[in-house]
């Protein structure tokens, strides 16, 4: 078999697989309760997740992101809570903000120091 023939059937197979459990997704969500302690379970652990996750990229940073400054890091952080909870728990204002903060921070570090 070619190894073009070889990436469709592995692009197939992938493809095939990611829409059986969406359909199954699918036909078993009308019967599943999202109010039951098992969902709210999922989501404490999905939210504590993103949380340690947001703590790790913050404390202990690696890549790039190694290279720029704690207090940049902090900064953004907190810039993008307030404009989250300013704009009434709207996420993707709090995302920008912080992203334009890290960034402007992160320019005036490298140009005045």
């Amino acid at each position: 078999m070619s190894a073009a023939a070889e990436l469709w059937l592995l692009m197939l197979a992938c493809g095939g697989a990611t829409y059986l459990w969406r359909g199954l997704g699918v036909l078993l969500s009308g019967r599943l309760n999202p109010q039951s302690a098992i969902f709210e379970w999922v989501s404490c652990v999905a939210y504590a997740l993103v949380a340690g996750l947001i703590a790790r990229i913050i404390v202990a940073p690696s890549g790039l992101m190694a290279q720029t400054a704690l207090t940049d890091r902090l900064l953004a952080c907190v810039a993008a809570f307030v404009a989250y909870r300013l704009a009434r728990r709207n996420m993707f204002v709090g995302l920008i903000s912080g992203v334009l903060i890290f960034v402007a921070a992160t320019h005036l570090r490298s140009v005045f120091l």
